[in-house]
């Protein structure tokens, strides 16, 4: 397909979502480049190898996995026009990203009750790479909640129908992307490193 046919608008469309796509690609490499760094770092000998995640990140993984499901019921329902529908799975989407922040912060209280801190006489370097990792996701996590909030926004502005749900998809795709990779970072903390 050549990328320079169609309308204005479709053009535009096309030139958002692969800004959207570059984006997320950026952010594919930066988080890879953190991961090659928990890898070459893992064989250190103050490396703790025996430490698994606190339950809160068990939690917090549900409930993202469980935001993207609402997110695409919410995306289908803006397309089947049902808007009452999707207001409802909008603003579910949105509390149980905020719950997922929650969580993770709670995690982060769960660590420091083991003994464990970002820096420090009892910081280690596994610990801080744990941080790290989970709080540069909870700032990603929190511009997809901006998102979402401009999706609900002009979800009651009426911006959104069946042959126009750019807005929609976008955020989805981005909030996708979070969601999965929190559940990598999730298994790549607790399994590989």
């Amino acid at each position: 397909m050549d990328l320079t046919q169609g309308t204005d608008q479709e053009k535009n469309n096309r030139a958002k979502k692969m800004m959207l796509w570059f984006g997320i690609i950026s952010l594919t490499m930066s988080f890879a480049g953190l991961t090659s760094a928990v890898i070459v770092s893992s064989s250190r000998p103050d490396w703790l190898n025996d430490f698994s995640l606190p339950q809160a990140f068990i939690t917090s993984t549900i409930l993202i996995i469980l935001s993207s499901v609402t997110f695409l019921l919410a995306k289908r329902a803006v397309k089947n026009n049902k808007n009452a529908q999707a207001t409802v799975l909008l603003w579910i989407t949105l509390l149980l990203g905020i719950v997922f922040i929650w969580s993770q912060l709670i995690g982060f209280k769960q660590i420091i009750d083991l003994g464990y801190t970002f820096t420090g006489p009892t910081s280690n370097v596994t610990m801080s790479f744990v941080y790290i990792i989970a709080f540069v996701h909870i700032l990603h996590v929190v511009v997809g909640l901006i998102s979402i909030l401009v999706v609900i926004y002009n979800h009651y502005k009426q911006k959104y129908s069946p042959s126009n749900l750019l807005g929609v998809e976008l955020s989805a795709t981005y909030w996708h992307f979070v969601d999965f990779l929190w559940l990598f970072l999730f298994l790549f903390l607790n399994y590989i490193s």
